[in-house]
């Protein structure tokens, strides 16, 4: 039981609810003492009921926010990756074995869902581009 870390962290959507972990009672049993409320969107940490957070619970709670965030922003990128993988492999469906009711069935909204892509990339491109242009003349 000793292995068992202090807190637990269920997760949810924009964060997690926080709980300290109690394997120091009579039966020897798992308890889990609900603390705090913590959204990783706004950073805000809220205690569970009248409980007021010690310094060592909010900091923990705060480390884990900062790793939540990085697991989180490392799986978008994972996603963006895999969304080109994705891209190509439908590309390689659509000249080799797409039939025609698939392609009926498809075509417009990746059409439609491409189109918006692109458009936003080249605005994004566009935008460091003249960033780019800026920093440079002011140094230059």
């Amino acid at each position: 039981m000793s292995d068992l870390p202090e807190f637990y962290f269920r997760i949810r959507e924009n964060g997690a609810a926080v709980f300290r972990i109690d394997t120091e009672n009579r039966q020897r049993r798992i308890e889990m003492q609900e603390i705090a409320m913590a959204n990783i969107r706004n950073g805000a940490i809220k205690p569970h009921g009248d409980r007021m957070l010690t310094e060592e619970e909010e900091a923990v709670i705060l480390e884990w926010m900062a790793e939540r965030r990085e697991v989180l922003a490392d799986r978008d990128i994972d996603d963006i990756h895999r969304a080109i993988d994705y891209l190509n492999l439908t590309t390689h469906w659509v000249q080799s074995s797409a039939s025609e009711e698939d392609l009926e069935d498809v075509t417009d909204r990746l059409l439609l869902a491409m189109h918006d892509l692109r458009n936003v990339l080249v605005r994004k491109k566009a935008d460091r581009l003249m960033k780019a242009d800026d920093a440079e003349q002011r140094t230059g």
